[in-house]
């Protein structure tokens, strides 16, 4: 393996519970391979503390976890939690965002906030004002923001729009949103 990004099951949850009985060894070639930057993403933040490894301590210098949160429900029960682990870098990840959203008191622990919405027929919409609230609140706090994708059923401006799955990410890029400090 080339040193370089490795992100370690964005297709599923690295701390569901059936990842217990290999997780071990991620930890392990996470910790042998420092030339490399780990990224996971969990809805599931609750469990890590519980499933770090031994020598964890303040966190691996190469790990950034990733804490998924939908709405302003999900912020307030798993960011809390996210701000007081021991862990080197964290990342905010509202994808799919369902609702309007205020994590203004978790960014000062974090270093990179990415939005996004859902798709598919049954996606629940994106407004866009939520995503400009989002990104005002990261230039605030000075922390970098990504719009990652739209939705399938975007709002804009009063207007609803119906994107398909090629137009996601082009249109997120096209807005010219991302902010790095």
């Amino acid at each position: 393996m080339k040193a370089g990004k490795v992100y370690v099951c964005f297709q599923s949850d690295f701390l569901i519970e059936q990842a217990d009985i290999w997780r071990s060894d991620c930890w392990e070639m996470m910790r042998e391979r420092s030339d490399c930057g780990f990224i996971f993403l969990t809805k599931r933040i609750e469990r890590l503390e519980s499933c770090l490894p031994p020598d964890w301590s303040e966190g691996y210098p190469n790990v950034t976890v990733g804490c998924s949160v939908e709405n302003q429900e999900a912020v307030n029960a798993r960011l809390p939690v996210l701000a007081k682990l021991p862990v080197k870098h964290r990342n905010i990840i509202l994808q799919p965002l369902i609702g309007e959203v205020s994590i203004e008191q978790y960014l000062s622990c974090s270093e990179l906030v990415v939005v996004g919405g859902e798709y598919g027929k049954n996606a629940r919409p994106l407004h866009f004002e939520w995503v400009l609230s989002i990104r005002e609140q990261c230039i605030n706090a000075k922390v970098a923001f990504e719009f990652r994708q739209c939705a399938t059923h975007f709002i804009k401006d009063g207007k609803a729009y119906t994107l398909n799955y090629n137009q996601l990410s082009a249109q997120a890029k096209a807005a010219g949103l991302d902010y790095r400090p």
